[in-house]
């Protein structure tokens, strides 16, 4: 049975610019062909079941033919795979899209096109310029600044310069200065505002806003490399003025996030939004313990205790499984009395349908145990919890049962590039063990990292990391600490 493929624009570089169908058609992959320019972060969208092709295209240079890119989709796609074929920008702007459907559409194979935002109107935006405006430009000209191998510019200059609209040239780096000296044999005004924008939308971007008759020069001081547009017009004049992306706060800073995979998103996105270039490298992976007799058993039981206990968001998922599968449901814990470590562990109780009782004002082992007065306790956490907890319960007498329902396994499946002097979040001790095993022992002296709560904190110490520490152990409070610190340098 023949599969399908799916022709996805990636958009610019910015994952948050890639469109919900990308994004649902990605995550039922089985296949993902994709070139150099589409970014790390969408590329960590990919299913981890699902083969990747990279086909390295990029100027001048194609590893893989455009024929054999066209024959692995066919080939891929016959063999019942779901196909997504990822191509950076639009698919079908400059991206030889249509030539990569036609061999399907000549052997029946199916397919959809998803068109992708593209660089052309993205890069200008995130550089404050304005495709088009009512004072300066009311037309827009996209066009190729790449030539045929071997040949020259087939670009009419002069129908360009007389249009007075904007002109904005992709894929135009090396051919730069011919652009500029064709505008201006063609009449364009020598003082023309214009622009660079190299890597736009993502956090690396940089730009040179200058006039049509300096820009190569200042473009080429500035060490302006692919992939970059240039943008030619009065709009260009806008940029400083309506220059978002470049004012905020996190700009030009990397940031590691170590939390397991199926956590990462939400942290490293809140850092994205504020400017920061993030690393994903899920330090540590999240794994139910099954069969799990112990939790068979103390559900089993559940009528006997007082206290139902949750640290981490993980758990009251595993433990309304449980539930149902002997089942029963939330009525059965009539009664008791639901505690959790914060508000993250207690949005995971309200999705099963219940509100935590207890939450203690400082989001940790230490003040959550002595608001645990009434037992028996039953406590759901991970294999590897915080001793602290268990031991404050003995001390006072309070009886209790401990489940382990999941336990956390540190070490990274893939490696990152770490500098001297990145910043990384640690959220719990696991992931600084996770951290300090992937990364060389040489780099941790130089690192900061920025911790939930003391003995994570404790933990980075103990292996010379500089640490900063929340005010209270919440996603919100430890990016608001990393906000302060880029704001103090």
């Amino acid at each position: 049975m023949s599969g399908k493929v799916s022709l996805v624009g990636a958009g610019p570089g910015d994952p948050m610019l890639l469109t919900r169908r990308g994004l649902e058609l990605l995550e039922a992959a089985d296949c993902v062909v994709y070139d150099r320019l589409v970014g790390r972060p969408i590329l960590d969208l990919i299913p981890e079941r699902a083969e990747r092709v990279n086909v390295g295209k990029e100027a001048s240079r194609h590893p893989v033919p455009q024929d054999e890119i066209n024959r692995i989709l066919l080939e891929k796609a016959q063999a019942g795979m779901n196909v997504v074929r990822l191509k950076g920008g639009d698919p079908f702007l400059f991206g030889r899209g249509g030539e990569e459907l036609e061999l399907l559409a000549e052997h029946g194979v199916p397919f959809e096109v998803v068109p992708g935002v593209t660089s052309a109107l993205a890069a200008p935006a995130y550089a404050g310029i304005p495709a088009t405006h009512r004072a300066f430009a009311s037309s827009l000209h996209i066009v190729t600044g790449h030539a045929k191998a071997g040949g020259a510019l087939n670009i009419n200059f002069r129908a360009l310069a007389e249009s007075g609209g904007t002109l904005v040239f992709l894929m135009g780096v090396t051919s730069m200065g011919s652009i500029c000296r064709g505008l201006l044999d063609a009449g364009m005004a020598p003082d023309t505002p214009a622009a660079m924008v190299e890597s736009g939308t993502t956090p690396a971007q940089r730009k040179v806003v200058s006039t049509l008759s300096q820009l190569p020069r200042e473009a080429a001081d500035r060490g302006i490399h692919p992939p970059a547009v240039l943008i030619v017009g009065q709009v260009c004049s806008l940029s400083e003025t309506f220059d978002w992306f470049d004012r905020l706060p996190l700009k030009g800073r990397a940031v590691v996030v170590t939390r397991p995979r199926e956590r990462c998103g939400t942290l490293a996105a809140r850092l994205r939004a504020l400017g920061a270039e993030t690393v994903e490298l899920p330090c540590i992976a999240t794994v139910p313990i099954t069969p799990c007799p112990d939790l068979t058993q103390a559900v089993r039981r559940i009528g006997e205790y007082r206290t139902l206990v949750f640290t981490s968001p993980f758990g009251p998922g595993l433990f309304f499984d449980e539930l149902r599968r002997q089942g029963m449901d939330a009525r059965a814990l009539a009664g008791l009395r639901i505690a959790v470590i914060g508000p993250r562990t207690g949005e995971a109780v309200e999705a099963c349908g219940l509100r935590p009782d207890i939450v203690p004002q400082v989001y940790d082992t230490e003040h959550l145990a002595p608001l645990l007065t009434e037992g028996p306790v039953l406590l759901c956490r991970s294999q590897q919890g915080n001793p602290e907890l268990t031991g404050d319960l003995r001390r006072r007498g309070v009886p209790f049962t401990e489940v382990s329902t999941y336990r956390t396994e540190s070490g990274c499946p893939q490696s990152a590039e770490i500098s001297p002097g990145s910043w990384v979040t640690f959220t719990s001790a696991s992931t600084v063990e996770g951290f300090v095993r992937t990364v060389p022992r040489e780099l941790l002296g130089s690192v900061t990292g920025f911790c939930i709560g003391r003995h994570t904190a404790d933990a980075a110490r103990k292996y010379g990391i500089r640490v900063q520490v929340a005010e209270k152990a919440t996603i919100d409070d430890l990016v608001e600490l990393i906000l302060k610190e880029a704001a103090f340098l």
